[in-house]
């Protein structure tokens, strides 16, 4: 309702009515203009998140797509921003107020620390002899005082040779009777590759993530010829010899009564699509350390062509205790309580994730609510650096005195401000994230056992991170499936300290010279080491006894 100065009614009763309603129609616009307001600041601040999620993904890519949607959020971002540009008193103070809650910076970085080069490289001694140089030219006069050691570390060409096996065949004319020594056994029969070879390339594909493309052309520079397809092949019949192996390392991952959980996905061809479909890596890791278990570290990958529920059923089918792992939804399964009314799998979320809602908040806006958030759960990762690698008995103490308070305080804050803050926002969907699952966020509280975060699951997948970024695609399920076993046996030897190649390969060369199925208990990766120590040791006797 608007009027003009010549159009006033004459009558005081009509014009206070007149000027009511003029005031009432300015309050609803204002109010409607505050709801506008409103609504951009919060598609400005989601946006923000946005682009710092997209930014912190861009490491390591060179994706022209990712760009182009990172510059065009960019130009969104400074558009809203100009256009509910806010008082620069205001924006001062706030920025003030922000700074002082901002979480403490990172401490500078250590230089790096020189080590000593390790003993087991062999080393080649080259004595360099000064020039004599004293007026009396006699050498015999010289004494040495001492010497100087300097130590140079070189890296040769990789080597390829041939190993030729040469089996006479003799005769015995009084006998009538033909000997010759068997044919070695490898593990391609009749095929050429040795055990270092086939382990050399699985590991180059799987833990270095070389291509096998790639990988034919570096064999070629050394004048030596292998196609892919026959490398592919070569794989095939690797995974077939390391099947026994993985599936103990599944009942020993699954025999644990705390493992870690998460999955990442792949992009496998589609046959007769022309295209590639999602797939997914399931990884399953005990690492018992942090709590000095008994058990030993491994890791256990299986692969699916798709992510429904019913694949982690399948893998767990049979396991009792807790898993920790992310919130999705189609492990809530696996929580359904039994007929006797208690869970046969407890559920422990990962701190971790809540932090990183929190993360992607404060470094999109430099909101003092994520800092504060921050703060909070820094304080418990402090208790858990103090006791990492304490019994389960210390640990679950240590919790309960100093953790429980800080967690009961941090809900309490939670709480009070989710009630004050739009639930739409980043900052509000950060905090429903932690307060939708906190009794499984807290759960680590309640047992030494347990970790505060799920990151030894997702720490097993950097490997598979790394390496998709090279070979893009997987060519088939059955290709998944062989890649899923080799990971199995390259992170479970990273756990446990060993060399993949090295312990690949004399693995498969053990088993392709009829290694016993029932001592295949010593060939894990937690007790190869000790298997070979004990042969050396007895192969050490056997020379003295003979010697003496």
């Amino acid at each position: 309702m608007s009027s003009d100065a010549h159009n006033l009614p004459d009558d005081i009763d009509a014009l206070r009515a007149l000027i009511l309603a003029e005031r009432a129609a300015a309050k609803i616009e204002l109010s409607l203009s505050a709801a506008k307001l409103a609504a951009r600041l919060v598609e400005i601040e989601h946006l923000k998140m946005v682009l710092a999620k997209l930014r912190r993904q861009r490491f390591g890519q060179s994706s022209e797509k990712l760009d182009a949607e990172i510059h065009q959020l960019d130009l969104w971002v400074d558009d809203a921003e100009i256009a509910l540009a806010t008082d620069a008193v205001k924006a001062a103070s706030e920025a003030q107020a922000q700074s002082q809650q901002q979480p403490p910076s990172k401490p500078p970085r250590k230089p790096a620390v020189r080590k000593p080069l390790p003993d087991h490289l062999p080393r080649e001694v080259v004595v360099l002899e000064p020039t004599i140089t004293c007026r009396c030219g006699d050498a015999s006069c010289r004494t040495k005082i001492r010497e100087d050691v300097t130590e140079v570390l070189e890296k040769l060409p990789s080597q390829v040779k041939v190993i030729r096996y040469i089996r006479p065949i003799y005769a015995c004319r009084a006998c009538e009777m033909v000997t010759q020594a068997p044919a070695p056994d490898l593990p391609i029969l009749k095929g050429r590759p040795g055990p270092g070879l086939i382990s050399y390339i699985a590991i180059s594909k799987y833990c270095d993530g070389l291509p096998l493309y790639r990988l034919s052309k570096m064999f070629e520079r050394e004048g030596v010829e292998i196609e892919r397809m026959v490398m592919a092949d070569w794989l095939g019949h690797l995974a077939w010899w390391i099947d026994p192996i993985v599936e103990m390392i599944a009942a020993h991952v699954f025999g644990s009564p705390v493992i870690h959980a998460d999955d990442t996905p792949i992009k496998v061809l589609a046959p007769g699509r022309g295209k590639t479909i999602t797939g997914r890596f399931w990884n399953y890791v005990v690492d018992e350390r942090p709590w000095a278990g008994l058990r030993a570290p491994a890791a256990l990958f299986r692969y699916s062509p798709d992510r429904k529920g019913e694949r982690p059923q399948e893998h767990m089918a049979g396991f009792t205790g807790f898993m920790h792992a992310d919130a999705y939804a189609g492990y809530k399964e696996l929580y359904t309580p039994r007929i006797d009314g208690a869970p046969h799998i407890f559920h422990v979320a990962c701190m971790a994730h809540a932090r990183r809602y929190f993360i992607d908040v404060f470094e999109a806006t430099k909101s003092p609510v994520a800092a504060e958030a921050l703060r909070r759960i820094g304080q418990l990762y402090e208790i858990e650096a103090e006791i990492a690698g304490k019994s389960a008995e210390v640990r679950l103490a240590e919790r309960k005195a100093r953790a429980v308070p800080l967690l009961t305080a941090l809900k309490s804050w939670l709480d009070a401000e989710q009630k004050r803050l739009s639930k739409k926002s980043a900052i509000g969907k950060a905090i429903q994230y932690s307060l939708g699952r906190w009794d499984a966020l807290v759960r680590y509280t309640s047992d030494g056992r347990l970790a505060i975060d799920n990151n030894p699951a997702e720490r097993a997948l950097r490997t598979i991170a790394v390496t998709r970024k090279n070979y893009l695609f997987l060519g088939s399920d059955e290709g998944g499936r062989r890649a899923a076993a080799i990971y199995t046996i390259v992170e479970s030897a990273k756990l446990n300290g060993l060399n993949p190649q090295a312990y690949l390969a004399d693995v498969i060369d053990r088993l392709a010279k009829g290694w016993p199925r029932s001592r295949l208990a010593e060939l894990m990766p937690w007790t190869w080491a000790a298997t070979r120590a004990a042969e050396a040791a007895a192969a050490t006797a056997a020379v003295s006894a003979a010697a003496a």
